[in-house]
């Protein structure tokens, strides 16, 4: 989609309803489900952090920045995300960790970034997280400049391909919590994204439908 006419769509973005956990589970592990629908949070003192859905044009063409982590020992060692991160004290609130942290880990000035919507908190239970997801614009071209202390490689999803039921399927894998299951995913560039960032996609997804409509 040219990113001019993607623009026109955001005031419907902004007053959007969120979908929530009805657009999570359609992308959730089966184990995940029972949590969702009970909003269950391991304990009372989760750690918080916040990502960044960022549009901006290449070419011209809408696109969305997904990261593929570093491989470290953790839980989320080598996963596709968006770029984001942990709360810092002297962010004033999610929103500003969002900007930073995307400034820290792909090199854009928060400063061409406009947050323009909070979507709906995901908890993530093996690394005890909340994470609260920011939809951005970025009006001009990226030259994105990755820290590679964290980041391995940049995904530039364009919207069209993300907007395709093509790339939802199921993937085989080994988690935190079980092994040789079957969860949903999306195939991005042969990257399989799944769980967390694959349930918050499924949210961001819904919402473009209902605003894009047939547009695409």
């Amino acid at each position: 989609m040219d990113f001019q006419y993607f623009l026109e769509f955001v005031p419907n973005l902004v007053e959007a309803k969120l979908p929530a956990t009805e657009a999570h589970i359609k992308m959730a592990p089966f184990e995940r489900i029972e949590g969702l629908k009970n909003n269950a949070v391991k304990n009372e003192n989760p750690r918080t952090a916040a990502v960044m859905m960022l549009f901006y044009p290449k070419d011209g063409i809408t696109h969305l920045v997904l990261i593929v982590r570093n491989s470290y020992v953790g839980v989320h060692s080598g996963q596709i995300a968006f770029p984001g991160g942990k709360y810092e004290e002297k962010d004033e609130n999610f929103s500003e960790t969002a900007l930073r942290e995307t400034h820290e880990e792909v090199g854009i000035s928060p400063e061409i970034m406009k947050v323009i919507k909070p979507f709906t908190p995901m908890y993530i239970p093996p690394s005890n997280f909340i994470v609260y997801p920011f939809l951005g614009i970025c009006k001009d071209e990226i030259c994105f400049v990755r820290d590679p202390s964290e980041v391995a490689q940049i995904i530039e999803l364009p919207l069209s391909v993300f907007l395709s039921d093509k790339i939802v399927t199921e993937a085989k894998l080994s988690t935190s919590y079980a092994q040789n299951i079957n969860v949903p995913a999306f195939d991005i560039e042969g990257h399989i994204v799944w769980g967390a960032t694959a349930m918050i996609l499924s949210e961001l997804k819904d919402v473009l439908n209902v605003v894009l409509q047939s547009e695409i």
